[in-house]
């Protein structure tokens, strides 16, 4: 069979372009039909590649947000639930962790040079105000020291971070999010310098932090003082932040450290359990990757349940499409189609429509994956392999739609096809 030269250089058998040819004019005859049958196949890919778009941009920025933070990060935390073991056994500790004693533990290990600590206590959600503006409830006010911010993964993007006067000083010094600057200040107007209040009292902001999207604790809606200014008024459980210095892979031997030292800081001995828990960002990060995997499993689930929707509706209008053209077929197959011919034919057509709700849904499947990056101010990643996928399901979907139809088509008999009116 002759083979003719096709758009930039791939060559495409005639018999194949004739079929092209004659899937298109059918769709053109049909565009009613063909239509709501394409946006059926379209509406699938854009929920499959729409839903597994964003969830890839959400994962790379829990991913990049745990990077910023430090994956070897970890955290010593007041434990809220009783120990296991003996219900008889002493009870040395309040069940929160003071000032003191993180302060104590942040002397003791950085004094080891093993890392860095920083402590911090979160005093929940509130308002803060200034002037006639006041920001909604939802704003987070943080007690701590100057390492938070870096120990945090956040970034200075005006001003400056507190530092070790603020602390000895216990100035009312305060540094801010991006979230509470778009509520307390115009859109030109500089913060630095200027005051705001949380509960009644007055802190001057001395810096702003980069807008950071993170499902994991970002700085947007923060105000951080320092806790030694704060202490005085609110008091509560401190966790305390460890950045080890150590880079072997295993980090079991660090964690094992900082738990005795901080133990010998709660004065527990050696028959006594561990009142406070340690929090590892490895756990978290994990924890988060298998949480967005069984959410991505799921929408990967929902689309294809979708898609399927659409494989039954082009199979429905393939089927239609051959009684239609009964007389169609007869007329080729008395002037010399085979039933090869005729079966390509209409498998042909259910493949081209089947691509073209592809394409269309690939594209808006890309906006939507942009659209979320967009509201998260995440990094959008093309999703190559979600393409591919996606072009080879509509070449099954089309396959699958298409078959029977024209297995039916195929074996119809020429002279009962060319008698149906």
């Amino acid at each position: 069979m002759a083979i003719k030269k096709g758009l930039k250089g791939v060559r495409i058998s005639p018999l194949v372009r004739e079929n092209i040819k004659v899937a298109l004019r059918s769709i053109r005859n049909n565009r009613l039909r063909s239509v709501l049958t394409i946006l059926m196949v379209a509406v699938g890919i854009t929920s499959l590649l729409g839903i597994l778009t964003a969830t890839d941009t959400v994962k790379n920025e829990v991913s990049n947000s745990f990077d910023a933070m430090g994956s070897r990060t970890f955290y010593i935390r007041a434990q809220y639930y009783a120990p296991t073991g003996d219900k008889h056994t002493r009870k040395r500790n309040d069940i929160a962790i003071s000032y003191f004693q993180a302060k104590s533990f942040q002397e003791l290990y950085e004094e080891q040079k093993i890392g860095t600590v920083s402590i911090y206590y979160s005093q929940g959600t509130m308002s803060f105000k200034r002037g006639d503006k006041s920001s909604n409830p939802n704003c987070e006010l943080v007690l701590t020291d100057d390492k938070f911010v870096t120990m945090k993964g956040y970034s200075i993007e005006k001003g400056r971070d507190l530092n070790a006067r603020d602390l000895e000083e216990a100035s009312a010094v305060c540094v801010i999010g991006q979230g509470l600057v778009s509520k307390l200040f115009d859109r030109k107007e500089d913060p630095i310098n200027s005051v705001i209040t949380a509960n009644g009292v007055s802190y001057r902001v001395v810096g702003v932090m980069k807008e950071m999207s993170s499902v994991q604790d970002g700085p947007n809606d923060k105000a951080i003082i320092p806790a030694t200014n704060g202490r005085a008024r609110y008091s509560g459980s401190y966790t305390i932040g460890v950045k080890p210095n150590a880079t072997n892979a295993d980090l079991s031997d660090v964690y094992a450290e900082a738990e005795m030292l901080f133990r010998s800081v709660r004065r527990l001995s050696p028959q006594d359990e561990s009142d406070f828990t340690i929090m590892y960002n490895e756990t978290m990060a994990k924890s988060a990757t298998k949480t967005l995997g069984t959410i991505t499993l799921i929408a990967g689930i929902i689309g294809l349940i979708t898609l399927l929707g659409a494989a039954i509706g082009l199979m429905n209008i393939m089927l239609v499409s051959v009684k239609e053209r009964t007389s169609e077929i007869g007329v080729r197959k008395a002037i010399g189609a085979s039933a090869k011919t005729i079966r390509h034919q209409f498998l042909y057509e259910s493949i081209v429509i089947a691509q073209i709700g592809c394409i269309i849904g690939i594209v808006l499947g890309i906006l939507v994956g942009l659209i979320v990056a967009k509201l998260i101010h995440g990094s959008f990643v093309m999703p190559w392999f979600w393409i591919f996928a996606a072009v080879a399901t509509c070449v099954l979907v089309g396959v699958a739609s298409g078959y029977l139809p024209a297995r039916k088509a195929a074996a119809l008999d020429p002279i009962e096809a060319l008698r149906y009116e």
